[in-house]
């Protein structure tokens, strides 16, 4: 696949921000009734982490959910060797709760979790009764789940320190068909925001195959002839923020076998969070920058 910033569409139709989604709610119960929902199989979030003395540290959190496995993996990114790993769904793992302690260039990591009653919806992360705890250094680092403030406030009466932590970036793998529905929250004082991503192909015998982005039941996106405008970019407004939305769907179409390596041809989507003084189209390789406070959401969409 070639880099997103390689290419740019100038026939992609874009949507005016107060045009409504006349065919949202169509989209929607056509996504319900004639297609089966795409499964979210993992979601990669990285996390920033600001102790009291200045010095940060970057954490990864995937949660991962298919059909032989189930669990989480953690690691650092100043060490991407991944440091804590469990999968839920082996007979072999039966501790869903504990806490393991480790040490990345002199710093040392404290994980309390429990995930023994962990409730889970359709996507690979749990949406209730869970928590993880990431202390680094004595600090309160990261806390997850709905379960995490109690245990957090257990901690900081002992430590009485708390980083700053805040939410870079987000990866979510989907397989399935061309209808994928999130969340995503563009700022931290924003609110979060549904988005649904509706690709009409050949599979559903459609000669001009189109792609539609909407958010929070408004179209924001409507790409015509996309079996042309396979490659594009568009800029779109979420919360008086500029983000970019950038798609690239020319597996789906053009390669056979790609992905991987399941045989099954994939998509990627991407929003970011720009700064409105700043012109410059950005790529994959930055979403992950030390150096960006930004946000930015990837879907990884294979077609199965």
């Amino acid at each position: 696949m070639m880099s997103l910033i390689s290419c740019y569409s100038e026939l992609a139709v874009q949507l005016s921000e107060k045009s409504l989604c006349s065919n949202s709610k169509n989209v929607s119960n056509s996504a319900s009734t004639n297609l089966v929902p795409s499964i979210q199989t993992a979601t990669t979030n990285l996390y920033k982490a600001i102790l009291s003395t200045g010095i940060h540290h970057l954490i990864t959190v995937t949660w991962y959910r298919n059909g032989t496995s189930q669990g989480i993996q953690i690691s650092s990114g100043d060490d991407p060797t991944t440091v804590f790993r469990i999968n839920t769904n082996s007979r072999l793992f039966r501790k869903k709760r504990g806490c393991k302690s480790f040490e990345i260039k002199d710093s040392k990591f404290e994980i309390f979790y429990d995930l023994s009653s962990a409730q889970y919806g359709a996507g690979a992360e749990p949406v209730e009764r869970y928590y993880v705890v990431i202390m680094v250094d004595s600090e309160l680092g990261l806390t997850i789940g709905d379960m995490s403030e109690e245990i957090a406030f257990k901690k900081l009466k002992a430590y009485k320190q708390n980083a700053k932590f805040r939410l870079i970036s987000c990866r979510e793998y989907f397989s399935g068909n061309a209808v994928y529905s999130t969340k995503a929250q563009f700022s931290d004082a924003g609110n979060s925001h549904d988005i649904l991503i509706r690709c009409t192909g050949k599979d559903e015998s459609v000669k001009n195959p189109t792609l539609i982005v909407c958010i929070d039941k408004r179209v924001k996106i409507r790409v015509k002839r996309l079996q042309w405008n396979f490659r594009g970019n568009q800029t779109i407004f979420v919360d008086g923020l500029s983000v970019d939305v950038l798609w690239d769907v020319h597996d789906w179409f053009y390669t056979s076998g790609s992905g991987s390596g399941t045989g099954s041809s994939h998509a990627v989507f991407m929003f970011r969070t720009r700064n409105g003084l700043d012109s410059r189209l950005w790529s994959e390789d930055k979403v992950d920058r030390k150096d960006d406070d930004e946000f930015s959401l990837l879907i990884y969409a294979t077609k199965s």
